[in-house]
């Protein structure tokens, strides 16, 4: 039998995923969460797919994100939210997420994602792709949209830290370390982690 996680502190977004999602399994076992460490526990019982939210009690969006990641590696996660910040968007995507929906989009959309994901898809907005992709060149990088973790994560590379010793410092995992300074470099206009770091120390941001 199907099961379904959906994480979502509003009770009202959660029970119209539900309906969402039982149109593509009217069978499916769906769990309910309303914060990152229910959803965490949660999680770590087996899922064909996860529906979350990004701001929730108990983590930042991109550690509480990561966190499931980590958990279940292995099951599609679509994030539905009102926060498409493209800092955070594009560390989510480095982390694998499967998709991004805005919590603005019609039942319709939100159902033509989950058949996407379920199919093996992945449902990401064309702008995130073509920043991912460094389509964007040419255009001035868009420092504000560095996060500070983004922006701790450059100071700790700028020091000779490896990704291991930041996860530490950082009391975080080496895959979200990962994934931050993709999205880092992404924003930048960087080809790595030393002219991100060097980029950064231009624009005075550490």
């Amino acid at each position: 039998m199907r099961s379904c996680l959906i994480c979502d502190d509003h009770a009202m977004l959660r029970e119209a995923l539900a309906g969402a999602v039982a149109l593509n399994w009217p069978d499916a076992v769906v769990v309910q969460c309303a914060d990152y460490p229910s959803a965490w526990q949660a999680a770590a019982e087996s899922h064909d797919l996860i529906l979350s939210d990004l701001i929730m009690p108990g983590a930042s969006p991109v550690d509480g994100i990561g966190r499931l990641r980590e958990i279940a590696p292995d099951t599609p996660i679509l994030i539905v939210t009102g926060d498409e910040d493209d800092a955070t968007l594009l560390t989510l995507f480095a982390l694998g997420v499967s998709g991004f929906a805005p919590k603005t989009s019609k039942s319709a959309v939100i159902e033509a994602a989950i058949r996407l994901i379920l199919a093996g898809g992945r449902y990401i907005p064309p702008r995130l792709i073509e920043i991912a992709a460094g389509q964007g060149v040419g255009t001035p990088p868009r420092t504000t949209r560095l996060t500070a973790r983004q922006i701790d994560v450059l100071r700790l590379i700028s020091t000779g830290h490896s990704n291991k010793e930041i996860a530490r410092d950082l009391d975080l995992s080496p895959a979200t370390i990962k994934a931050h300074t993709s999205a880092a470099i992404a924003v930048l206009g960087a080809v790595n982690r030393a002219e991100a770091v060097f980029k950064a120390r231009e624009l005075g941001l550490i």
